[in-house]
């Protein structure tokens, strides 16, 4: 499609249609073994938009869409679309709580989901399964549904983390999106023979840019099955089965690609010519082992710098291996938007001094729902502009320019950070924590126990005479809040230490410590295979401390270590196994029993077994050394 086309006053849904008419047998979208072209995508996403238009979908009516990542969810948000609504997407994965609260605030009339998710779904509104209402759907014409939506109505509504505790949606519109690839056309060049994948989750804006980046210009996107996305091996091997062309990526999720794609030197090529990041700051050091296999022409990696309230991405700046030995550099800014660095005050600084990003132009988003104090704060009125109706976006990110005109980001001014590409409220986690019955005061930062793998950390004041009981209160948050935002490590302190100004002083903050080394062999006692899961979760936790019974995800697992866990207990085991296996089985004794081979009294031990009585022994023996050093 030429940037023409979608400079045009379209909405969303627009575009899409035009493409399926000029290519309606191209694939549009595949998971697993399952295809559609883009007549069936269009015509069932038609179904479903009268079925909703019927219940009284219109322009700016939100239905909320909760649905696994197959096929469903793109042909559910496109049938929203399609009917005029507005999709307000919400993560099966979230905890309850955080769900209700989601429903509740935008006060959504429908919600689109499955039988199996519908249970969860405890709000008073219409709820439309596409499992279980298949066949009255099916019924619906197929014809595009008539509407009165115009570009200026709202597309989606995504929920951010907020430093109160509470979430904010914020409101983004058709012409919000459509002008981002039209902006951008120029740099990427998309066209119909580009495979895309949908690896991130609806909730988060880097989806909008998958979805609409494929299907706009005829490509094929690929969406990625939830376990596969948490498997790097599988991940990589999937890009190559499929001939992935454009990728696009947080630099988190990209380190454990790398490190596939190293151990992948006899496997299939990748196809890949674009690989774009977003969603947190990128260490362009991270990226020279890609380099020396990959060379820096084809694939073009590409640092775009992006914010949930301006539309996915605000800045471009192609990579270079020259960039390796600098700095986070994120460009340029998209041609309809303008960038302004300013003090304090709000006055512009001088170039090579940093200040805080403000964004302008197309793609500001309408501001937060429910908030209009806090969208008064943060979306103020444009003194640059001559429109008196323009608004500025104020960031919170500091950034400089460079004497060649690009601009380097420095970091965040407030206590909002990105960990694996997910904006983070560090205030909504203290909120939460300060909750349980234990706990006076609390403050989280961000620490990194391993380098460029940015970890939470939670420091707790605990009330006289209590004790905290850390797994409750990780059983607690995982209850409210995301597992990306459950702190990795909490730390007791007896007071948060201030600096003269009043001001917390991070840098008193005690470091986490480890428990007292001791040998694993004092820490557990069990079978060969339970003690090599033993070994592996204490490598990759950077912990002493694993017992048999633990919950992997309460002494600090997430998602990322889990990926690496697998990586490693599959060389142990010497064969593959699922992902989820390490989701379901998540402590030592359980997945020990799960993965061990069945042999009978007597018999001779496994090669696995061997291996991991050898791997125990041997990080058994490396703390040892390493502790007579201390």
């Amino acid at each position: 499609m030429k940037p023409s086309e979608l400079d045009a006053e379209r909405c969303i849904h627009q575009v899409f249609e035009a493409q399926a008419a000029r290519t309606p047998d191209r694939i549009a979208v595949a998971f697993d073994d399952r295809r559609l072209s883009y007549r069936e995508l269009n015509e069932r996403s038609n179904q479903i938009a009268h079925h909703l238009q019927n219940l009284g979908v219109r322009p700016d009516v939100f239905v909320g869409i909760c649905v696994d990542r197959t096929l469903e969810l793109v042909v559910g948000i496109l049938g929203i679309l399609k009917a005029g609504g507005t999709y307000v997407p919400i993560d099966p994965q979230y905890p309850q709580e955080r769900l209700t609260f989601m429903l509740t605030d935008s006060r959504a009339p429908i919600i689109v989901t499955q039988q199996a998710l519908a249970a969860g779904l405890t709000v008073p509104a219409k709820v439309v399964c596409l499992d279980r209402d298949r066949e009255e759907i099916s019924r619906a014409a197929t014809s595009n549904p008539l509407t009165e939506v115009r570009p200026e109505n709202l597309a989606y509504v995504i929920y951010t983390s907020g430093s109160t505790g509470r979430p904010k949606g914020t409101l983004i519109s058709h012409r919000n999106v459509v002008r981002l690839f039209g902006s951008t056309q120029g740099w990427f060049n998309f066209d119909e023979h580009d495979v895309w994948t949908l690896f991130h989750s609806c909730a988060f804006d880097f989806s909008v840019w998958e979805l609409w980046g494929a299907l706009f210009h005829g490509g094929k996107l690929i969406v990625v099955p939830f376990a596969v996305s948490r498997t790097p091996d599988d991940f990589r091997r999937l890009l190559s089965d499929e001939g992935v062309t454009v990728l696009n990526q947080t630099p988190s999720a990209f380190r454990q690609l790398v490190r596939a794609d190293e151990t992948a030197a006899s496997g299939p090529a990748l196809a890949l010519r674009l690989v774009i990041f977003g969603g947190e700051a990128l260490n362009f050091q991270s990226l020279e082992p890609w380099f020396r296999r990959h060379g820096d022409q084809r694939p073009q990696l590409v640092n775009m710098y992006g914010i949930t309230e301006t539309t996915v991405h605000v800045t471009y700046r192609r990579i270079s291996r020259a960039d390796t030995s600098g700095s986070s550099v994120i460009g340029v800014p998209i041609p309809d938007l303008q960038i302004h660095l300013l003090d304090p005050e709000r006055h512009p600084v001088p170039r090579g001094q940093p200040g805080e990003i403000y964004v302008g132009g197309a793609g500001v988003a309408r501001g937060y729902l429910n908030r209009p104090e806090l969208t008064s704060q943060k979306f103020i009125p444009d003194v640059f502009s001559s429109n008196p109706q323009d608004r500025l976006y104020r960031s919170g990110d500091s950034a400089r320019y460079l004497p060649n005109g690009d601009l380097e980001y420095l970091g965040r001014l407030d206590s909002q950070v990105k960990i694996r590409g997910y904006r983070i409220e560090l205030g909504e986690i203290s909120a939460a924590i300060n909750t349980h019955a234990s706990v006076r005061d609390s403050v989280v930062i961000v620490s990194e126990f391993v380098p460029g793998e940015p970890a939470l950390v939670a420091y707790l004041v605990k009330r006289p005479e209590v004790a905290v009981n850390v797994p409750a209160l990780r059983h607690l948050l995982r209850e409210r809040l995301p597992e990306y935002m459950v702190p990795t490590a909490f730390v007791a302190v007896d007071r948060l230490p201030l600096t003269v100004n009043g001001k917390l002083d991070i840098a008193a903050l005690p470091a986490p410590e480890a428990a007292p080394a001791r040998a694993p062999s004092e820490l557990l006692t069990g079978t060969a295979m339970e003690r090599g899961i033993a070994a592996i979760w204490r490598e990759v936790l950077k912990t002493p401390d694993v017992e048999l019974d633990q919950n992997f995800f309460d002494i600090g697992g997430n998602s990322a270590h889990l990926a690496q866990v697998h990586e490693r207990l599959q060389r142990l085991l010497g064969r593959e196994i699922s992902i989820t296996d390490l989701f379901t089985h998540s402590t030592v004794r359980a997945l020990a029993t799960h993965v061990a081979p069945q042999s009978g009294a007597g018999s001779a031990p496994s090669d696995a077994s061997v291996r991991a009585g050898r791997l125990h022994s041997a990080l058994a023996a490396q703390r040892r050394q390493r502790s007579g050093r201390r």
